[in-house]
């Protein structure tokens, strides 16, 4: 599986989600903390058909990490992509990864 270079881990602010276009597709990717941990799933919200998960809320529930979309809120798992309130809006999620200070994600 190839891996495409995003950006520099610092160029995330802990607690917050950006946006990548990788092969065509739009990725939000997410740092929850300080820590050089990052997440990805697609920046696409299924209930609205828009572009916007990169700008959610990221949310811990049940020891689990989860962003709310900006717009009506429904929760998707960073791991799995899982949508909360109705798995029939599942997103998918990416393999992402830090090496030496950069984020990469396999499309």
């Amino acid at each position: 599986m190839a891996f495409t270079k995003v950006c520099n881990i610092d160029a995330i602010i802990p607690g917050t989600g950006v946006c990548a276009l990788i092969e065509g597709e739009q990725v939000a990717i997410f740092r929850p903390s300080e820590e050089q941990q990052v997440f990805a799933i697609s920046n696409l919200d299924p209930f609205y058909q828009s572009n916007v998960l990169s700008r959610g809320l990221i949310v811990e529930h049940n020891q689990q990490l989860w962003v709310a979309s900006p717009l009506k809120k429904q929760r998707f798992n960073l791991v799995t992509g899982e949508c909360m309130e109705d798995q029939q809006f599942n997103v998918k999620a990416y393999q992402v990864r830090v090496v030496k200070g950069t984020v990469e994600v396999a499309a």
